[in-house]
C-alpha cells in the first residue's frame, strides 16, 4: 500500500479533461454550468473596490476559479465592516463572489474549466502565438535580405549608369547636351587621325610592292589610305571629284535643350542629307542655313491670298538657276555629304577602316612569316623581290603594324562608334538618354523600395515586441495552472504525486 502511495499519476495534458470525466471527478455537462458562472462573473466585476491586486487579477484575459478564491480573500479585508454578529457579510460584493465560488465547487466545475483552459493553452493558444512570433522574426530576416538586395541593385544600376557615361566620355549630368558636345569635338579628333595617316606611306608602299611582286597586281591598292596619307582628312567632295571645293556648306548643329525628352527637341542639322533629296524649294537658302520656305513656283494659294508679287510679266525676265532633284551641286560647292570629311562620311570612313584592317592583316601575316624559323622556301622566294621587301626586319614590321593598329583602334572604340551613330541618326541621342535615364529611375525605385522594406521590418519588429510579452505571460499562466491542477488532483488521491505531461508553450 505504501509503494502504491508513492507511485506518481502521469496524465497527458491533451487527455486531462477526458480523464477527469471518466473518473467522475467532473460532470460531462460542466460547460452549461460554466456559462451561468461566467455571466455572474461579468456582472460582479462591474462593482469592485479600489484594490491594486484585484485590478491585476481582473486585467487578465480569463478569470477562473482560483482567481475568484483570491478575490474573496481580498474582499474579506475590504468588506470587513459589513460583517454581522453571525459572521456573515452583508456586502453584496462578497455575496456575489461567494456565490460564484460555490457554483464553481458544485460537481467540481472549476476543475473541468481549468483543465480545458490548460489544454487550450497548450494545444492552441501557445502554438498560435509562437507561430506568429516566428513569422514576425522570419519576416524581419526576409525584409533585411530584400533591403540589402534593393540597395545593392540600386548601387549596381548607378554603377552601370556611370560606367556607360564613362564609355561615352560624359559625366552624366546632362546626357543629351554632353553627347552633342562630343559630336562637336569629333571633327578635331578625326582630323588628328587624318594627320597621323601620313605615317602610313611606308606601309602602303610595302603592301603595293608585295602585291605587285607576288600577284603581279598592277592596279592601285588601298586607294582611300593612299589619298588620306597624302591629303589628310579632307572633304568627301575632294575625294570624289579630285578637286578642292571653293565653297563648303556644312549643316549647323544646334545645342540640345537640357533634360529634353521630346522627339524634336534636338536639331542635328542636315547630316547625311544628299543633294539628290533637295528640291526646288530647298535651293534658295540664306547664308546662315535657315530655310524660309519661299517657293519659286506660284500656285493658286499664292495668287489668291496675296502671295509674292513678281511684277509685270512683260518685264525683263529674271534668270534664276533651278536645280532639279537628283542633279549635282554647282561646280566647286561641297554640300550635304560632300561637305563632310572622308572620316565623317560613313561611306568613305567604312572604306578607310576596311583598308586599315586589310593592311593590318597583311602586316600581321608578313610578321608571322618573317619570324618563322628555317623557312628556306620563303627566303629563296624573295631573293628577286624589290629592295623595299627584302630590307624589312621583324622589328621594323612590328613597328609599322603598331602604327596601323593605333589608327584602327582610335576609330573603332566603343565611344567612337557611339559618336558616329549620334552623327548619323538624330534620334540616337534620345534613345541613349532614355536608356541611361531608365537606369537611374530604376535605381531610385529600388531605393524607395528599400526604404519601404525598412518600414515593414520595423513594423515586424514592433509586432515581435508585442507578441513576446504575451508568450511569456501565457507560459507563466500555464505553468501556474499546471501546478494548481496537479495539487488539486493530488489531494483527491491521498497526496500521491501527479504529473501533467506535455505542458509546454
Amino acid at each position: 500500500m505504501e509503494s502504491i502511495q508513492n507511485l506518481p499519476i502521469d496524465i497527458q495534458t491533451s487527455k486531462l479533461l477526458d480523464w477527469l470525466v471518466d473518473r467522475r471527478h467532473c460532470n460531462v455537462k460542466w460547460q452549461s454550468a460554466v456559462k451561468v458562472i461566467r455571466e455572474k462573473i461579468n456582472a460582479a466585476i462591474q462593482d469592485m473596490p479600489e484594490n491594486e491586486e484585484i485590478k491585476q487579477l481582473l486585467s487578465g484575459s480569463y478569470i477562473h476559479y482560483f482567481h475568484c478564491l483570491r478575490i474573496v480573500e481580498i474582499l474579506k479585508g475590504t468588506e470587513a465592516s459589513s460583517k454581522n454578529i453571525f459572521g456573515r457579510y452583508s456586502s453584496q460584493r462578497m455575496k456575489d463572489w461567494q456565490e460564484i465560488v460555490s457554483l464553481y465547487e458544485a460537481d467540481n466545475v472549476y476543475l473541468a474549466e481549468v483543465a480545458s483552459l490548460l489544454s487550450r493553452n497548450v494545444s492552441y493558444e501557445g502554438p498560435a502565438l509562437r507561430k506568429q512570433l516566428a513569422k514576425a522574426q522570419q519576416l524581419q530576416q526576409e525584409l533585411s535580405r530584400r533591403e540589402v538586395d534593393c540597395q545593392s541593385s540600386a548601387a549596381h544600376l548607378r554603377e552601370q549608369y556611370y560606367a556607360a557615361c564613362k564609355q561615352y566620355g560624359i559625366t552624366g549630368e546632362n546626357v543629351p547636351r554632353e553627347l552633342q558636345a562630343l559630336v562637336k569635338d569629333l571633327p578635331a579628333v578625326l582630323n588628328e587621325v587624318g594627320k597621323d595617316a601620313a605615317k602610313l606611306e611606308e606601309q602602303i608602299q610595302l603592301y603595293s610592292a608585295f602585291t605587285n611582286f607576288v600577284c603581279e597586281w598592277s592596279d592601285p591598292v588601298l586607294p582611300m589610305l593612299t589619298f588620306a596619307q597624302k591629303k589628310g582628312n579632307t572633304t568627301f567632295y575632294e575625294w570624289r571629284t579630285g578637286k578642292v571645293p571653293t565653297v563648303v556648306e556644312r549643316a549647323v548643329v544646334e545645342d540640345a535643350a537640357p533634360d529634353t525628352t521630346t522627339e524634336d527637341a534636338i536639331d542635328w542639322g542636315d547630316f547625311g542629307q544628299t543633294t539628290d533629296s533637295l528640291g526646288v524649294n530647298d535651293a534658295i537658302k540664306v547664308e546662315d542655313g535657315i530655310d524660309w520656305g519661299i517657293s519659286l513656283e506660284p500656285n493658286a494659294e499664292d495668287t489668291s491670298a496675296g502671295g509674292i508679287d513678281w511684277g509685270d510679266s512683260e518685264a525683263a525676265p529674271i534668270e534664276i538657276e533651278v536645280l532639279d532633284a537628283g542633279t549635282d551641286c554647282p561646280e566647286g560647292v561641297a554640300r550635304g555629304d560632300d561637305a563632310l570629311t572622308i572620316l565623317e562620311n560613313s561611306q568613305s570612313r567604312c572604306q578607310f577602316i576596311d583598308e586599315l584592317m586589310e593592311l593590318e592583316v597583311f602586316l600581321t601575316q608578313r610578321l608571322s612569316e618573317m619570324q618563322a624559323e628555317g623557312d628556306v622556301v620563303s627566303m629563296s622566294q624573295f631573293q628577286l623581290a624589290p629592295s623595299v621587301i627584302q630590307r624589312q626586319t621583324p622589328k621594323h614590321t612590328r613597328e609599322m603594324l603598331s602604327v596601323v593598329q593605333d589608327l584602327l583602334g582610335r576609330l573603332t572604340t566603343l565611344r567612337m562608334q557611339h559618336l558616329f551613330m549620334i552623327m548619323a541618326s538624330p534620334r540616337y541621342v534620345e534613345r541613349v538618354s532614355d536608356v541611361l535615364r531608365r537606369k537611374l529611375k530604376q535605381a531610385d525605385i529600388l531605393v524607395l523600395k528599400g526604404i519601404s522594406m525598412v518600414e515593414k521590418r520595423q513594423e515586424a519588429l514592433e509586432e515581435q515586441s508585442r507578441l513576446e510579452p504575451r508568450v511569456d505571460l501565457l507560459a507563466g499562466c500555464t505553468r501556474e495552472l499546471q501546478k494548481l491542477i496537479e495539487a488539486d488532483i493530488s489531494k483527491r488521491y491521498h497526496n500521491r504525486p501527479v504529473n501533467l505531461m506535455g505542458v509546454s508553450i
